[in-house]
């Protein structure tokens, strides 16, 4: 299967009948989230993977709380020199560098986009500041905010891979059709322009196909969580994703899921936000 895409400004758009549809494993719940964290929006494992690292979106303070593998909360780092003003997805490179994604925008309005790089080490540590700020702005966007029908510029979901951030959009247009934008940016410190390398389409309605968190493994495989499924992106190169694949995986549960992180190849942990009746909850799911 592939899925072609033009790159730079010209867009290309998938057909949805390239996608695999796989039978998925059981979505297990691993443990409940502190009461504290209601609004988890991203979340990262340590390099010593025994910390997994969260933080929440705009609202909620500019601190990224460690929790160990049972989920009990054990650090609260305050982030010295930075505001929340929608932190929407974390993520590490292959160093154990942490990042955080300041580009939640869902009015597609915002101006002072940014990913931030944290002096984070351990869970010993009450504080961190921030050591590089990347900034950037969408190639291709012109109007703040676009039409309704064009509300492609909202992001929830990066990964660090080769010295560059790859950023996948949340489609928020009138009339979704499940498409999102793939955007490239250096991890430097400095202002950019978002380089634009490509447009596909996932399956289904709002909640089986808008993008929430992202992660990468080992294996060069990068997944993309919606309320509803994961969808596994493989097949693909730093520069070059035309002969990748895509395999869509239901987990046959539906809620606010926001943050994915692998916690091996194989194995991801999932986290959602509470509400009053659901949610709130740390879950595990075998690829």
């Amino acid at each position: 299967m592939k899925l072609t895409y033009i790159f730079a400004i010209l867009l290309l758009s998938c057909n949805p009948k390239t996608q695999e549809n796989v039978q998925s494993q059981e979505l297990k719940t691993e443990f409940s989230l502190p009461k504290k964290l209601k609004e988890v929006s991203g979340i990262a494992l340590s390099q010593d993977k025994k910390t997994i690292w969260a933080i929440e979106d705009a609202g909620n303070k500019n601190v990224v709380y460690g929790l160990n593998l049972n989920g009990n909360l054990i650090a609260d780092v305050l982030v010295e020199n930075a505001d929340n003003n929608d932190w929407e997805d974390i993520t590490k490179d292959n160093a154990g560098n942490i990042y955080i994604g300041d580009f939640g925008n869902n009015e597609n309005d915002r101006q002072n986009l940014s990913i931030i790089k944290l002096d984070l080490k351990d869970s010993s540590q009450k504080s961190t500041k921030v050591v590089q700020t990347t900034k950037f702005h969408y190639e291709g966007q012109t109007e703040f905010p676009p039409k309704k029908s064009n509300l492609l510029y909202d992001c929830e979901a990066f990964v660090e891979k080769d010295g560059n951030f790859y950023l996948f959009t949340k489609n928020r247009s009138k009339g979704f059709d499940a498409s999102f934008l793939i955007f490239q940016i250096p991890n430097k410190e400095g202002d950019f322009e978002a380089k634009l390398i490509g447009k596909l389409k996932l399956e289904g309605g709002y909640n089986d196909a808008a993008i929430t968190s992202a992660s990468l493994n080992s294996k060069n495989e990068i997944v993309f969580l919606s309320h509803k499924n994961i969808h596994v992106l493989s097949g693909f190169t730093s520069n070059d994703f035309n002969s990748a694949k895509i395999q869509k995986l239901s987990l046959n549960h539906n809620s606010q899921k926001e943050a994915v992180v692998f916690l091996d190849d194989k194995t991801l942990l999932i986290a959602d936000e509470k509400d009053k009746k659901e949610g709130g909850n740390v879950y595990r799911f075998e690829l």
